[in-house]
């Protein structure tokens, strides 16, 4: 999956997570140029945009779990039209 800038944008949360860790340590160290600080923001707010998402989805999950009246049951999440997600 690639996001509108053509970067691809990992497809699990602790991937997501795990890159965007090591972008924020580059940045703090400094060493980077002024466009290789930029680029690396840019996918930053990608990566935050894309871990948003994940936590946004499980949450649903977690609420349609709860609602199953003491009863766990997983069910796929479906879109406005009635998709699976």
């Amino acid at each position: 999956m690639a996001d509108k800038s053509g970067s691809p944008v990992p497809l699990d949360f602790e991937a997501a997570l795990a890159e965007l860790q090591g972008i924020v340590e580059k940045m703090e160290s400094g060493e980077q140029t002024l466009e290789e600080a930029l680029a690396s923001f840019q996918r930053g707010v990608e990566l935050t945009r894309a871990c948003q998402q994940g936590l946004k989805e499980a949450e649903q999950r977690v609420e349609k779990l709860a609602r199953e009246g003491g009863e766990l049951k997983v069910q796929p999440l479906t879109d406005d039209t009635g998709n699976s997600a």
